[in-house]
């Protein structure tokens, strides 16, 4: 089974890879040449290049690590190591809150140690192609930062969710998922004031008159805030980015650093008009609804699955029944490949959202020409790829694409 599982993950790489570098179309339909939505009126030939040479690693990396994590769950199942974890756990403290806490740290540490290579691959390309600017040194730090914050919150999840499953053997998932909405919320509240500034330094904006303008913009969006938040990027990624994060008097208005160097006055007002609109349609509210509606049915799936393959196999991977620690792989392995399975169509509705909120930015500023400009400027600096594969696009981007975003600026002209 470990060698078919292998072999199942080799035919997806070499297929992919064929894909993309050979079958996928990223070409420019012929109808857009010349027009704002060409690369070849706001990039060079170099940058041209680098963004196809670019876009195709991360994109190939994409599809493998995924298919690659998934694997690894497997293996480590059939070969009876989740089971050797939950023994030495076992046998290393009486208390189950114990137990949780030393199987998880061993799994997790495993976890990261196999799925290392692919992170310090694409560490090494996005140096390499001069979007990440971090030293090998920072980039660990932020890698540990991310083991323990990750092994933290897992530790919570787990803990409760294993809790829920020896005391409602049947209907688990059930109690889980109404646990996971305060959960959700409560972690939405925290991120902006407990988590985030582990990663970064923010501090107020030093421009205060770009300070005071998108302070209006926000006040005729009905947001509460008194302050513009700048993060320090420059030192990690010359990537550009803004956004607004938190929920009620917990909200945020971050601007990267990056964005305030490379992008105009006109520029910054109109991508900070587009990230208010989130605020300001409830994308968040309406994220929270998709995610328990998702959630929901995951979780009844995952607990059927669980339920059949420890009943049917649990031989095979070494699982003696659903309640015990050494099944969080299998749990962990099902829900991942749910979320891949209905990423398309989240995707869809994420596309649809950031479409919403690229027309709000325009009707607020009033400003078009800024905001082909910053669009033209993101893919630039970004290297990223005008018009993606079918692929790539339905799987990976939660925003539409440069191509079908700078069109709908010029239909927006018309109209």
């Amino acid at each position: 089974m470990g060698f078919q599982g292998c072999v199942v993950i080799f035919a997806v790489r070499d297929l992919f890879y064929v894909y993309l570098y050979f079958l996928a179309d990223s070409s420019l339909p012929e109808v857009y040449k010349g027009s704002s939505a060409d690369p070849e009126t706001f990039m060079n030939g170099r940058e041209l290049m680098l963004s196809e040479e670019y876009s195709k690693i991360k994109n190939l990396l994409f599809f493998l690590s995924t298919p690659y994590e998934w694997l690894f769950y497997f293996l480590i199942l059939i070969l009876g190591v989740s089971k050797a974890f939950e023994r030495w756990s076992e046998s290393t403290s009486k208390f189950r809150i114990l137990q949780t806490g030393i199987y998880l740290f061993w799994l997790s540490l495993l976890s990261n140690v196999v799925i290392f290579p692919f992170q310090y691959i694409s560490y090494r390309i996005s140096r390499d192609y001069d979007i990440s600017t971090q030293t090998f040194s920072q980039w660990m730090k932020d890698e540990l930062t991310d083991f323990w914050v990750n092994y933290l919150t897992m530790f919570i999840i787990v803990s409760v969710l294993y809790w829920l499953i020896r005391k409602f053997p049947k209907r688990w998932w059930l109690a889980a998922w109404a646990l996971s909405v305060p959960f959700s919320i409560f972690m939405m509240f925290i991120q902006p004031v407990l988590i985030d500034p582990l990663y970064n330094d923010f501090t107020p904006l030093k421009n205060k008159v770009l300070e005071e303008k998108i302070l209006d913009i926000a006040d005729r969006a009905n947001i509460p805030a008194d302050h513009v938040y700048e993060v320090d990027m420059s030192s990690k990624t010359n990537s550009l980015n803004a956004y607004v994060t938190g929920v009620g008097s917990n909200s945020r208005i971050v601007l990267w650093d990056t964005t305030i160097n490379k992008l105009t006055e006109r520029e910054i007002l109109f991508v900070m008009a587009h990230e208010m609109a989130h605020y300001v349609e409830k994308h968040i509210y309406i994220g929270i609804a998709l995610y328990l509606a998702f959630s929901f049915f995951g979780l009844w799936i995952a607990a059927k699955l669980m339920k059949f393959i420890v009943s049917r196999h649990g031989e095979k991977v070494k699982v003696e029944k659903v309640s015990s620690l050494s099944s969080l792989p299998l749990f962990l392995v099902i829900t991942s490949m749910l979320m891949f399975t209905i990423s398309p169509f989240s995707n869809f509705i994420s596309r649809y959202q950031e479409t919403r909120a690229d027309l709000y930015a325009i009707e607020m500023t009033g400003d078009k020409e800024a905001a082909i400009s910053s669009f033209q400027e993101l893919s630039r600096v970004g290297l990223s790829q005008v018009n993606p594969p079918l692929l790539v696009k339905i799987f990976r981007y939660g925003h539409p694409t440069m191509l079908e975003r700078l069109i709908m600026l010029q239909e927006y002209e018309k109209e």
